[in-house]
């Protein structure tokens, strides 16, 4: 089972044992059947050891107990203590999969989750850059000095002490920015890609989403040049023993890491003079000017790995809202 944090592992080791191992074999199912991720996998866990922990409390010792009205007393409990919709929509959704899933296990007569409802989730338009302003991050490496040893101006330790390797590193950060904007790839599949998943050729990586599911993102001209200066002339100099088959790779020569990509995306935004940017807000903003630029929603929903077309729909209103925008700005009867 996927780690959950301190206080949960405290409330799961306190549950009577028959749920302790319900909540153990749930973890184990997703892990296993759904395939679904090991931050995936803790959310779901936090919540089902929450709920379960509740319904103790309301004096049902066994799984079988369990009913509607616990949910619905757990998930307003939840409501009273200030919890977030977007937070109470997660957990109404982690209650309905345990529900659903100890049905099908024979440990619940029926599956009471299944009448549970949710609010819905207030979904936020994403912020996202103009197109002048990812241009702008995309030249920032190119504009920093290279230290002579230290560190460079990203706060990226450099090991050597020579120019060439903090020249190294800011290449690095140079393809980093490229292929998380050209491909609109997340944070932790730009990080996961192997030097063998890029087909220069065809100008396309193979990435591998969540859930396993792999897809071709293709890219451009301005991050196949960022590609090919890197493994040329950047990643032979950083590469190491822990290296692997890492595309990207760490000051130290291991496989980049989502926390300190998000760093770097960060800092050359923040020195740039650009809004506050983050790996996420580059999918966003490359998203956004696809479909301004009139590439079909289906074909965005397949580059950027969305499941339902719905996840993708949210970039329609983004546009949409810049349009009204500009025309507030610029018409004389706005």
């Amino acid at each position: 089972m996927s780690r959950p944090d301190r206080g949960t592992r405290a409330i799961h080791q306190a549950l009577p044992s028959a749920l302790r191992d319900a909540v153990d074999d749930f973890a184990e199912h997703l892990a296993r059947v759904r395939n679904r991720s090991a931050h995936t996998i803790r959310a779901y866990v936090t919540d089902v050891v929450a709920l379960l922990d509740h319904a103790v409390r309301m004096g049902c010792l066994e799984l079988a107990e369990l009913d509607l009205s616990v949910l619905r007393s757990w998930l307003a409990r939840q409501r009273t203590t200030g919890a977030a919709r977007t937070s109470l929509a997660r957990r109404a959704a982690s209650a309905r999969a345990f529900s659903a899933w100890a049905h099908r296990a024979g440990l619940l007569p029926a599956d009471v989750g299944a009448a549970l409802a949710s609010p819905r989730a207030h979904r936020e338009l994403p912020s996202v850059l103009r197109a002048d302003q990812a241009a702008a991050l995309m030249e920032a490496p190119a504009r920093q000095p290279t230290p002579a040893h230290g560190t460079t101006t990203t706060g990226t330790t450099v090991e050597a002490s020579d120019a060439a390797a903090a020249e190294a590193v800011l290449l690095r950060d140079r393809v980093l920015l490229e292929l998380l904007y050209a491909t609109g790839v997340r944070v932790s599949e730009a990080c996961g890609l192997d030097v063998g998943d890029v087909d220069h050729g065809r100008r396309v990586i193979r990435v591998f989403g969540k859930g396993g599911r792999e897809r071709a993102v293709p890219y451009g001209v301005p991050a196949q040049r960022a590609l090919d200066d890197w493994l040329r002339g950047g990643r032979p100099l950083v590469a190491s023993a822990r290296s692997g088959d890492a595309l990207l790779l760490g000051a130290r020569g291991g496989r980049l890491n989502p926390t300190t990509a998000r760093q770097i995306v960060g800092a050359y935004a923040e020195t740039a003079g650009l809004p506050r940017t983050s790996p996420h807000g580059l999918r966003h903003s490359a998203a956004t000017h696809l479909l301004e630029g009139g590439a079909d929603l289906r074909a965005v929903q397949e580059l950027l790995g969305h499941s339902s077309l719905a996840s993708t729909q949210i970039y329609t209103h983004v546009s949409v809202e810049r349009l009204r925008a500009a025309y507030r700005q610029a018409h004389p009867r706005a």
